[in-house]
């Protein structure tokens, strides 16, 4: 709701008298709220929207146009834009009615078109976005972002805001090798296993990492170190000879959590995993 005053001015034969001052009140009809389905976020993943719009005024509003920033940000002398629209993934309704699909145009902005919502009915939309090179991932990180609702029919733009966090969590990633890739009966195999963290958040005991596998050729003896440190059958892993089954114990394998580097320039993200090592080396 919004004040607005008025006073009428009279001239007549030089002279100027002023009339009394009146005083109104302008009822915004239209709101506007934005809400994201979870409230975290990891790279490269995509982030639910649903924006809901009340016309509780007894007018129809047609040919809205509602602009999302993206979560646009200043770095430097520039703006990064850290969501990117997911194409086709618009959805609108009024009043629960599926709608045709509206006009959308994507640039540094989010911008869909033709939106109408009758009198004392609502509108929503519901869009994915995705979290890219921009998007800020250490702990505590954020991303916000708004939409604007505007028309030749509204005084005043409506706006809504929805912020979203980095999720503080590990996210885990293996690959294994083989050296040498051709051995002889009764030769020495070496497995690697890379274990790498994406998240910003370490995998320590509380996650019970594991990692299993089963040796096909058999391996008799193994020896199995983690991170160059020697590890002990019962204590650290579990193998058995006949079947060529090997575990780690739930709660041995911890990985760091990644660092992330902003390129001065581009205002580009640059995640830099955090690893560990585990190595199984055996008898064929």
């Amino acid at each position: 709701m919004a004040i607005f005053y008025n006073q009428a001015t009279l001239t007549y034969n030089g002279n100027t008298t002023n009339s009394n001052i009146t005083t109104g009140e302008l009822v915004e009809v239209l709101s506007a709220t934005k809400t994201a389905v979870t409230d975290n976020y990891v790279a490269n993943d995509d982030i639910t929207y649903v924006v809901n719009i009340v016309n509780s005024g007894t007018v129809p509003f047609s040919d809205l146009t509602v602009t999302d920033n993206l979560g646009a940000y200043t770095f430097n002398t520039s703006t990064l834009v850290p969501l990117t629209y997911v194409e086709n993934s618009i959805h609108y309704y009024v009043n629960g009615v599926l709608q045709p699909t509206p006009t959308t145009t994507v640039g540094t902005a989010l911008v869909v078109s033709g939106i109408n919502i009758p009198a004392g009915g609502n509108a929503t939309i519901i869009y994915e976005v995705r979290a890219n090179q921009y998007a800020p991932l250490a702990s505590g990180s954020t991303i916000t972002n708004t939409v604007v609702i505007s028309s030749e029919s509204l005084n005043n733009p409506v706006t809504a805001v929805e912020t979203v966090t980095a999720e503080n969590t590990a996210q885990l990633t293996i690959s294994k090798s083989v050296s040498p890739s051709t051995v002889t009966e009764n030769g020495q195999l070496t497995y690697t296993f890379i274990i790498q963290n994406s998240g910003n958040t370490p995998a320590d005991a509380a996650d019970n990492v594991t990692v299993t596998d089963l040796f096909n050729p058999i391996l008799d003896p193994i020896s199995v170190s983690f991170n160059g440190t020697a590890w002990t059958a019962g204590t650290n892993y579990t193998y058995n000879t006949a079947t060529g089954a090997f575990a780690t114990i739930p709660g041995q394998i911890t990985v760091p959590a990644a660092t992330y580097t902003q390129n001065p320039e581009t205002g580009t993200w640059t995640v830099n995993p955090g690893v560990s090592v585990l190595t199984v080396i055996g008898t064929v």
